[in-house]
């Protein structure tokens, strides 16, 4: 596999849900052609557009003035940035600005921002008056290849991450690709956890092209939207056949029991973004795989070696001011949305592109490994 040269037109990838399905559109300088877009979709409507405090500095008025444009009228509702908005409090301030700002059932609510304020915006449309539509304009990586994608939505509770949500599916996603020029290096690189997930899980060549091109990637050059719209046509194949995850969609999820529980134990706060998480999450995974005798050691020093040469943690001891116990990581494991009647259900995998489901993971088993490594 190798990098494709940058498309004059964007690229456009469709998730394939029936009556419900919309396209995700992957290409640079997208945001200029926003309020056409959105107009075509839903002409006369009024948007609320939720973003962030830091989103709303670099793009806010770009957005506004896209859909000025076209005639649309629209609102800000800005909250403040990181993961501390997908709260019960900052919901309710949400629903109620929309609420307040008379948008109607036929009008739109637009998620300018990362995955924080995707999944809040689209809770949020869920369910004011029972469902109201809503576009991703993912502005992070992480958010471009994951999360605007799939109408996962939600908050997080005090015992876990998004254990409070609806499925709420986006009628558009605009994937602006130079909205990444403003990410801190720790953002975008926290979002190319997710990007080398989609190799790791199911497509060992794309790792493999990865690890060749991902400076490329990470530079802007022609390398990221291939990346990109390679993670989106994956997850949106994964989606249109899963969309409940009620079977495969689960595979989406690797990396991420161990990693969801190191993101809570650390407070949900910038001492462990989301994709630093999933990153250990990713070793963690591949080492107690080869532990099992299900993967070879080799595998797990190659995804380690790749994660901690992009810059990414790979060790459990790289969580700043130290590893959480043992105890409070099981605590949070055993609350992980896939635990059926008890059970632990895990992202398995046999090598590099090769995951699968397991759902009666032995907790002993579990909490023995995490002592060792923690120890």
């Amino acid at each position: 596999m190798t990098a494709q040269p940058r498309p004059a037109e964007p690229i456009m990838v469709q998730v394939a849900l029936g009556a419900r399905a919309y396209d995700i559109v992957i290409g640079r300088g997208l945001m200029a052609s926003l309020g056409t877009a959105v107009k075509a979709l839903r002409p006369g409507a009024k948007i609320a557009i939720v973003t962030d405090a830091t989103v709303a500095k670099h793009h806010l008025a770009a957005a506004e003035a896209a859909l000025k444009s076209a005639g649309l009228d629209s609102s800000a509702i800005v909250v403040g940035a990181g993961e501390g908005s997908k709260s019960y409090a900052t919901f309710q301030t949400v629903c109620e600005a929309v609420i307040a700002a008379r948008i109607e059932r036929g009008d739109l609510l637009l998620a300018l921002g990362g995955g924080v304020v995707g999944d809040l915006a689209g809770f949020v449309a869920a369910c004011v008056r029972r469902g109201i539509d809503f576009v991703q304009v993912p502005t992070t990586l992480l958010a471009q290849v994951d999360s605007s994608v799939g109408g996962k939505t939600g908050i997080d509770s005090p015992q876990g991450k998004n254990l409070i949500g609806a499925f709420h599916q986006p009628i558009l996603v605009v994937a602006d690709t130079a909205l990444l020029d403003t990410l801190p290096a720790r953002e975008f690189r926290a979002g190319y956890a997710e990007v080398a997930k989609y190799g790791l899980l199911g497509d060992a060549a794309f790792f493999a092209w990865l690890e060749t091109n991902w400076q490329d990637v990470f530079a802007g050059g022609r390398a990221r939207e291939h990346a990109i719209a390679v993670c989106c046509r994956a997850k949106a194949a994964i989606v249109a056949r899963d969309e409940r995850e009620t079977g495969e969609r689960a595979l989406l999820n690797l990396g991420h029991t161990f990693g969801h529980a190191l993101e809570a134990a650390c407070g949900f706060s910038d001492r462990l973004l989301h994709g630093e998480a999933i990153s250990l999450g990713m070793t963690l995974a591949f080492d107690f795989c080869a532990r099992k005798g299900l993967a070879s050691g080799a595998d797990a020093e190659r995804v380690r070696a790749h994660l901690a040469a992009v810059g990414l943690p790979a060790h459990i001891k790289d969580v700043p001011g130290g590893a959480p116990s043992v105890d409070v990581l099981m605590d949070l494991i055993a609350q992980d949305k896939k635990v059926k009647r008890g059970r632990l259900t895990f992202i398995l995998v046999h090598g590099t592109g090769q995951a699968f489901i397991e759902h009666d993971v032995d907790a002993a088993e579990v909490r023995a490994f995490l002592a060792d490594k923690i120890a």
